[in-house]
C-alpha cells in the first residue's frame, strides 16, 4: 500500500490552486467581455445575463427566468421590460399554461446577430485552443467545466436558499 509524501500532497495543492486561480482570472475575463458587449449594445450586464439565459433555455416564465438568473421577481419585470422596448425579447401567451394570463419570454433570433458578431472574437480563439486537444482531452475539459459549473449552482443555491 503507498502512500503519498508530502511533497506529492503539497504539489497536488498547488496544482489545484492554480487551476482555482485560473478559473478566477478566466471569470474576470469574461466579466469584462461581457461588460464590453453590453456597453457596445447599450443594455445592462445583467440584461444580457437574462438575455443569454432566455436564449439558451427559452422561451421561458418570467418565475423561471427569475428562479434561473437567481433575481427578484420584480428585478425581471424591469430587465424584461428594458429588453422589450430594445427589440430583444418578446413576451407572448404561454399556450401551455392553465392561467391564461400567463407569458412566456422568447428571445427575437433577428437581433442575435449583433451579439454573435461581438463575441466572434472569443468564439475564434476558442477555436484556435481546441483544435490543440484531441476528443479524448476535450471530453475531459467538458466534463470539468461542466462539474465546475455545478458547483457554482450549488454555491450559489447555499447562498440564496
Amino acid at each position: 500500500m503507498s502512500s503519498k509524501s508530502s511533497e506529492d500532497v503539497r504539489a497536488r495543492r498547488r496544482l489545484t490552486t492554480a487551476v482555482k486561480e485560473s478559473l478566477r482570472e478566466l471569470s474576470n475575463q469574461l466579466s469584462l467581455l461581457n461588460h464590453n458587449v453590453s456597453g457596445q449594445v447599450e443594455i445592462r450586464g445583467i440584461d444580457l445575463d437574462c438575455l443569454d439565459i432566455i436564449s439558451r433555455h427559452g422561451p421561458l416564465s418570467p418565475t423561471a427566468l427569475a428562479r434561473r438568473a437567481g433575481l427578484h421577481p420584480a428585478t425581471v419585470t424591469g430587465i424584461l421590460d428594458r429588453l422589450q422596448r430594445g427589440g430583444w425579447v418578446v413576451r407572448e401567451r404561454d399556450p401551455h399554461a392553465s392561467d391564461r394570463r400567463a407569458v412566456a419570454v422568447r428571445a427575437l433570433p433577428d437581433r442575435a446577430g449583433e451579439l454573435y458578431s461581438l463575441y466572434s472574437g472569443m468564439n475564434s480563439r476558442l477555436d484556435e485552443i481546441c483544435a490543440d486537444y484531441t476528443d479524448a482531452e476535450l471530453e475531459l475539459i467538458a466534463g470539468f467545466v461542466r462539474r465546475t459549473t455545478e458547483a457554482g449552482n450549488h454555491a450559489v443555491e447555499e447562498l440564496n436558499p
